[in-house]
């Protein structure tokens, strides 16, 4: 950044502003607010809750299930196990832990459609850590020589797991376990060859002229030679729509692995004429996602807007006109964007929750998470600095010390159970640095320095304790890696030692009056002021003055908006650095 570029690092991130941001408050999927006045309090007592994932829990119970209550989840392991896949797995964990918080026993699965064929190859992948990895780093030939077959079947890319579906959901547990989420992980292929699928399966194919009946309003390729069940081929592996006959005694049907349409191109079958077991194939998704829904007890399911219109309309007809099951309560949730664009595996626009948690905080993730499921949210990287002042201000309305009802409502139900403690409640504020301030510090390699600056900046109070302190400063380091990978106006590194350089002796005359300015206990806007000044009084260009002041602190002639970044340094240290002392 050039020094005439204006940033904002003196924004107050604890200033309570009155037009407060739309993600503040309120959080609720309840009518009525907390200070919708005393008649609307009233009529709403029963029925408001501050966080919705109450307004859930409160939909469950009312169908008095059976305990332990289950909570699913679901995803077709196509690509790289990205932050839009944890959508589902966040959404049903608040839910889950508002029903434990009420007493209730609960168990979340999370289904891995691993039986589905690989349709095409993803540009991304991710490595065992999280890390996404181009095709040229893995053995991208174990995927392309198997599209059409059950992800189960094809190999792992990385060499290291079982099958591709297992690295997949390998990471997906991996990621869970970051953030403390106690969720099960399951397998379709598993739970078809464990027989769990076969009542199911018999019941579908025991009446097929019923399925068609209800799954044509939905499907146009429902007709009269339609058969709903996808049987593997026996030998070449993929899977294949195309069935002949069916045995319902011996539970077979006979099959012909024909061409699949893949999008824009066509996976050829093999010819093969063939019988497969009930156990040998899988129901097409618009009938299996039902089918789970009894094979696992399901009571809720949390699922995007996708399925909202087509999906799930179906699967409740299916749900209760074919396998004679109530379908769980639902909730639809808006997809979230990544730096204005959709998430995709395929394209390869995805984020991880590896490759965030090494810019924030785990509970500044999940409150992501934890805000209004139904409003449309960006993900931008590049301003993540303003999601971390959100959950700042979120954290110090549960401490009462934001003057904004709905947000504190919100807070003391949610935040309990964003950082993970609904059965002991916080009851001391963490020290927090604000998110631009870590990354100001991230311009420093010195840890001692870091701290001494934090401290003379106030973020620090004189009576903290040492692992206080260490979590406080970890934000550094985040901050720090938030700006290398967005190359933004913290990616500068201060110099410890004085670097080499000489200077014309206008320059260094207003250097030394810079110095004393400083000296005279200045903040960094009025820095900022006297280096124009400064630079004018000696007859100096404004811009030779900004690098020569760059080349001191960070040997490199650009950098952040130079007087405040001075402003948030030790004294002395400046003013030996501007004198050329030290």
């Amino acid at each position: 950044m050039s020094a005439d570029d204006a940033v904002d690092e003196t924004a107050d991130p604890d200033a309570d502003a009155p037009n407060a941001a739309p993600d503040d408050s309120p959080h609720i999927l309840s009518a009525g607010s907390a200070v919708d006045g005393e008649d609307a309090a009233e009529e709403s007592a029963e029925t408001f809750h501050a966080f919705w994932a109450d307004v859930v829990a409160d939909e469950v119970e009312a169908r008095d299930p059976d305990e332990p209550i289950v909570i699913k989840g679901g995803v077709s392991p196509s690509g790289v196990a990205h932050l839009g896949n944890f959508n589902e797995i966040m959404r049903g964990y608040f839910v889950a832990e508002v029903l434990r918080d009420r007493g209730h026993e609960v168990r979340q699965v999370f289904t891995s459609d691993d039986k589905d064929p690989l349709r095409k190859v993803p540009r991304k992948l991710a490595n065992a850590d999280g890390e996404i990895v181009g095709l040229g780093e893995v053995d991208a030939g174990a995927l392309g020589r198997n599209l059409g077959k059950p992800y189960t079947a094809i190999p792992d890319p990385f060499g290291e797991a079982e099958s591709y579906a297992a690295h997949f959901a390998g990471l997906l547990k991996a990621d869970a376990d970051r953030l403390d989420v106690p969720v099960e992980m399951l397998s379709n292929t598993e739970l078809y060859a464990d027989g769990d699928f076969d009542d199911a399966v018999r019941t579908v194919l025991g009446d097929v002229e019923r399925v068609r009946e209800v799954l044509s309003p939905y499907q146009d390729k429902v007709d009269d030679e339609y058969v709903p069940f996808n049987p593997v081929c026996a030998e070449c592996g993929k899977v294949t729509e195309t069935v002949t006959g069916i045995d319902p005694a011996a539970e077979t049907v006979d099959y012909v692995c024909t061409d699949m349409d893949a999008g824009d191109n066509t996976i050829e079958g093999c010819g093969h004429e063939g019988t497969a077991t009930f156990r040998e194939g899988k129901l097409p998704w618009r009938l299996e996602w039902p089918a789970q829904w009894g094979v696992l007890g399901v009571d809720f399911e949390p699922f995007g807007k996708d399925h909202a219109e087509g999906s799930w309309p179906s699967g409740v007809d299916i749900s209760r006109n074919v396998f004679d099951e109530e379908p769980p309560v639902p909730m639809v949730y808006e997809w979230f964007t990544l730096n204005g664009d959709a998430f995709s595996s395929s394209e390869g626009n995805v984020v991880t929750v590896q490759e965030l948690l090494e810019l924030i905080e785990p509970e500044v993730l999940r409150y992501f998470f934890a805000l209004h499921p139904k409003k449309a949210r960006d993900l931008d990287v590049e301003r993540l600095d303003q999601l971390v002042d959100r959950f700042d201000r979120f954290e110090r309305a549960y401490f009462g010390e934001v003057d904004d009802p709905d947000l504190t409502a919100f807070a003391e139900r949610a935040y309990p159970f964003v950082v993970g403690r609904p059965d002991d409640p916080p009851t001391e504020k963490p020290i927090r640095l604000p998110y631009t301030f870590a990354a100001v510090l991230g311009m420093v390699d010195d840890p001692d320095f870091r701290e001494r600056l934090a401290r003379d900046e106030g973020h620090i109070p004189d009576d903290a304790d040492a692992d206080a302190v260490d979590a406080a400063l970890a934000r550094v380091e985040q901050a720090r890696n938030w700006a290398k990978r967005t190359g933004n106006e913290y990616d500068y590194r201060l110099q410890t030692d004085l670097p080499a350089v000489e200077f014309d002796e206008d320059v260094v005359a207003a250097l030394d009056d810079l110095a004393a300015f400083v000296a005279a206990g200045h903040d960094g806007e009025e820095i900022q002021e006297a280096m124009y000044e400064t630079a004018r009084d000696h007859d100096v260009e404004v811009s030779d003055f900004f690098a020569a002041g760059y080349r001191l602190f960070f040997d490199d002639t650009q950098g952040p908006r130079l007087g405040e970044f001075l402003g948030e340094l030790e004294q002395d240290y400046v003013v030996d650095r501007l004198r050329r002392e030290a």
